[in-house]
């Protein structure tokens, strides 16, 4: 497997783990409470560090783990990766439509943020399930 696919699983696993476990942490709050009372940009915010503190402590494990194949990339590599930022791209720029729209609507900031947080989650989740995808079944 190559450092471009362990980079790419581990923020497959991070993109994964940590929006479930805020998601979880904060929509627990939100039956039978106004949701224009529920402290979310201190734990959104906390999320999104941890999430970008994980994949970059995770990747230098791993390039720790191997370091003879820690920056070595080749044509494959940067093809697949742009293939895969290419979608991540596309589905956010569609997803993105939905925060749009409820800021139209004047909908409460909590959902807004968290039409735009989903948007940018499934967005680096597409990407790495198309990267992941191609380095599986072959370029």
């Amino acid at each position: 497997m190559s450092s471009e696919e362990k980079r790419t699983w581990i923020s497959a696993v991070v993109g994964v783990a940590v929006p479930v476990a805020y998601l979880a942490i904060v929509l627990s709050k939100v039956p039978g409470t106004d949701v224009s009372r529920i402290a979310y940009v201190g734990p959104m915010l906390t999320s999104i560090g941890v999430g970008i503190g994980a994949g970059i402590v995770l990747a230098v494990v791993t390039a720790m783990a191997s370091p003879k194949d820690a920056d070595r990339t080749d044509e494959r590599d940067r093809e697949i990766n742009r293939r895969g930022e290419h979608v991540g791209f596309y589905v956010m720029s569609i997803v993105a439509i939905v925060p749009l729209a409820l800021a139209m609507a004047k909908v409460e900031h909590f959902w807004i943020a968290h039409a735009l947080y989903l948007a940018f989650v499934l967005a680096a989740l597409a990407s790495a399930a198309v990267k992941i995808d191609a380095y599986r079944r072959g370029w």
